[in-house]
């Protein structure tokens, strides 16, 4: 099943684009599991597949999230050129050269020429996700994996517009997020009801031009024994077309290839994974075993550095092993806050690693909440500050959040501005950032009065 020029779907988050020979590979999880074991790959990837990306020259890892940077399945690719976004605190970039791989940084918004007919271009944003665009013998592949547009809706959608043909792969679906939520009583929080998965899609690429639309980005089950339980809540294969209405693009299955040479669809169809259900001992996680008190001090001092929780958030409590743990954050009436019930092997690997992330979409630690949170949960007020400013950004000081969105912002001023005051993010920090920038450059500075004016021309334009 040979070809030119073109790509393939497969895994989870992978394209595999060839010009003549394999040349790119994306977010390659081949073998192994994620998060901390609970998560296996849906389908089966064909060994012609795993064949084609061993063979690449390049991969691109869009963000640090186990079902996109997956160790197992990088540690066969050592010989290769990993390209990475640009994003402050470059702690992927950092990880992977100290693994020894041969690791360079794409430049924001430009193209980089990979092979006579593959060109990719690399969007990263402030919530440590990147897209990258990949354009093949003329036709665009939006690669969005997990990213949600903050600020480059714009630019992309003019993009799309300059190609004929475009191909729309984003994350849509159940099952990719915290979803282990109880109340007070101990009664689980049901998923939020999903509007159907085609209708989702049919709006996306209605929105971004796209001509064509393939499932991807939650192509995972959930197997270890204590997440079986949020199965039902993943997306299978067969749920995307539910919905699904549109005359202007057209859906194909979630494992393709396409020919960009002859503009023909060939459908892989992987088998379905075997793999069983695993018990969460074969992970290292013992449910009966608390912390050591060693292991609460270094508990507490990994939450209580995060300065911006204290301004939301009362307390985090933690129940491991049967065993409380009780983590002050505010000298208030201890009201608003979390209860996380976790097996104690990875907690501490969370902490050690600072992945807590990898925790929370796991789906196997129980999280109760205290007070009032409102339907985000979790967002805005704890996950972005821990996962994405904090572990990855390595901003976790006030101090170190201004400098941190600054860094953003001057990247591409009028599209940050549009998106965060568009978006109507009323964070704590929006106004510190706010603050920030008045600040450095003055309220009345020609450079501020330009920012403001570029905001306001480029919502006029856009919106």
């Amino acid at each position: 099943m040979s070809f030119d020029v073109g790509f393939d779907t497969v895994g989870n988050a992978t394209v595999i684009v060839h010009d003549g020979a394999p040349v790119l590979a994306t977010d390659p999880w081949l073998v192994g599991s994620a998060y901390f074991g609970s998560w296996g790959l849906a389908h089966e990837i064909p060994e012609e597949q795993i064949d084609a990306v061993r063979r690449c020259p390049y991969i691109w890892v869009s963000h640090g999230h186990p079902d996109h940077l997956s160790g197992d399945s990088l540690a066969l690719l050592k010989d290769k050129v990993i390209l990475v976004p640009d994003h402050r605190g470059s702690r992927v970039f950092e990880d992977l050269k100290a693994q020894g791989f041969n690791v360079r940084v794409m430049p924001d918004r430009q193209w980089l020429e990979l092979s006579p007919r593959v060109h990719v271009l690399c969007i990263p944003d402030y919530n440590q996700d990147a897209i990258l665009l990949v354009d093949v013998n003329g036709r665009l592949v939006l690669n969005f994996n997990d990213a949600g547009s903050r600020g480059w809706g714009g630019f992309v959608r003019r993009m799309v517009k300059q190609y004929p043909r475009s191909f729309l792969l984003s994350l849509a679906g159940g099952g990719a997020d915290m979803m282990n939520f109880f109340d007070e009583d101990g009664r689980r929080l049901r998923p939020s009801a999903m509007t159907p998965i085609g209708v989702t899609l049919t709006n996306r690429a209605h929105y971004w031009g796209a001509t064509t639309v393939i499932p991807f980005s939650a192509m995972h089950r959930f197997q270890r024994t204590d997440s079986a339980w949020a199965e039902p809540h993943a997306s299978q294969v067969e749920d995307y077309p539910e919905g699904f209405d549109s005359s202007r693009c057209e859906l194909l299955p979630a494992y393709v290839r396409y020919d960009c040479m002859k503009d023909e669809v060939t459908p892989l169809n992987p088998a379905r994974s075997r793999e069983p259900l695993h018990e969460p001992e074969e992970f290292g996680d013992d449910w009966k075993q608390p912390l050591e008190p060693v292991e609460k001090e270094r508990l507490s001092e990994y939450f209580k550095r995060f300065e911006h929780l204290r301004q939301n958030i009362d307390f985090v409590r933690f129940l491991v092993g049967g065993d409380e743990t009780l983590i002050e954050l505010r000298g208030q009436d201890l009201r608003r806050g979390l209860t996380f019930e976790v097996p104690r092997g990875s907690l501490m690997t969370a902490v050690q690693y600072q992945i807590f992330d990898d925790l929370l979409i796991g789906n196997f630690m129980k999280v109760t909440l205290h007070g009032d949170w409102g339907p985000g949960r979790l967002y805005p007020d704890f996950s972005p500050w821990i996962a994405k400013y904090g572990d990855n950004g390595r901003a976790h000081t006030l101090k170190e959040l201004r400098e941190y969105h600054w860094s953003y912002f001057r990247r591409a001023p009028a599209d940050y501005l549009r998106h965060r005051f568009e978006a109507g993010f009323l964070m704590p920090l929006q106004q510190a950032t706010s603050s920030a920038l008045r600040s450095r450059l003055g309220a009345n500075s020609a450079f501020f009065r330009t920012a403001k004016h570029a905001y306001w021309s480029a919502r006029t334009r856009f919106f």
